[in-house]
């Protein structure tokens, strides 16, 4: 394949997006009540932020993950949405403007490109390419991306993957175990159910103290998605991954070109906020279907011809659907994308 700037912004022709998530009807209502309790929480309209965080609740995947998370465990679900909520108050993870942490992305430590072979998208980190201090600035500029990542996910995906890469990687350039353990608390607490794979290459003998030093932050459920120097072309199609581990895909990082097609693919304006069009994420050609909420932010009951609820109908407003539910024989909800 010739070498491109362009970035990859959808997965291979023909990917079928998994994991594809099942609920009984009894998960169905633990995910009214998590959302019931979720929007009790809402801050008032007056509040300037209060339709972003409407618009992160009303999202396909948010209840959902956050039940998942808890293990259907109400109590815990609630704890952890409710920690969530006052976290992305004082964050505001998606109103961060661009040119607050354009400087961080200069030598491209942090790359969004490509897919997976579930339709997750790839998210690059190359320490090796450290071009900053420590500073509340780095992890901004993560949430930034992970933030970035979700926008590009295709519809019916919830989860990413990240691989990092350590070649050239020095003791230096490293993070350290204090800002790690920073990174993982926001990945396990505020966007739970987000990590699908962690993928670490070309890790150096030397930095073998540095994962021993983080086990103690890394929950089971991130620890048991972890893989050292696995088979990329197993997880990854060559099309979609990057010619610097084999694959086809020979992207050339050119920082100005790279940060304005990420920019304009999402729609996100200077300030932070979305242009015109791209409040619910990049526009997208796929049909979308209309919804309707009611005054207080909360999703119409509408059953299917069995009377069970669907998903869609429990946590999705937002004008741009993601994922459809039909009911099976034994009573679950299969969503597909």
């Amino acid at each position: 394949m010739a070498k491109t700037g362009t970035v990859l912004t959808a997965p291979e022709t023909g990917t079928e997006i998994r994991p594809i998530h099942q609920y009984s009807e009894e998960q169905i209502g633990q995910i009214q009540i998590l959302q019931q309790y979720a929007h009790s929480l809402l801050l008032p309209s007056s509040d300037p932020y209060h339709k972003w965080e409407l618009r992160w609740l009303k999202k396909a995947d948010t209840i959902p993950r956050y039940i998942r998370a808890a293990k259907w465990i109400i109590p815990d679900a609630q704890k952890r949405i409710k920690g969530t909520l006052e976290w992305r108050r004082e964050y505001k993870p998606e109103l961060i403007p661009p040119d607050e942490v354009k400087v961080e992305s200069e030598t491209g430590k942090i790359i969004l490109n490509g897919f997976d072979k579930d339709g997750r998208p790839i998210i690059y980190m190359r320490p090796g390419r450290e071009n900053t201090g420590t500073s509340p600035r780095q992890l901004r500029h993560l949430v930034w991306w992970l933030e970035r990542a979700k926008d590009m996910m295709p519809p019916g995906q919830e989860s990413l993957v990240i691989i990092v890469d350590y070649k050239s990687t020095t003791l230096r350039t490293n993070p350290s175990i204090s800002v790690a353990s920073k990174v993982l608390t926001i990945l396990q607490q505020h966007y739970v159910e987000t990590l699908g794979r962690a993928i670490v290459v070309n890790l150096p003998f030397l930095l073998n103290f540095f994962y021993k030093g983080i086990a103690p932050f890394l929950d089971p459920v991130t620890r048991d998605k972890m893989r050292f120097n696995p088979d990329l072309f197993e997880l990854i199609p060559r099309s979609q991954l990057d010619a610097d581990f084999d694959g086809d895909y020979e992207f050339e990082f050119s920082h100005e070109s790279y940060w304005k097609q990420v920019i304009d693919h999402c729609g996100i304006a200077p300030d932070g906020t979305r242009l015109p069009g791209y409040f619910d994420g990049p526009i997208s050609p796929q049909p979308q279907l209309e919804q309707t909420t009611s005054e207080d932010g909360l999703i119409p009951e509408v059953a299917t011809s069995d009377g069970i609820q669907s998903p869609s109908a429990i946590e999705e407003a937002e004008v741009n659907e993601k994922t459809s539910a039909t009911e099976t024989e034994s009573g679950e909800v299969r969503v597909t994308a």
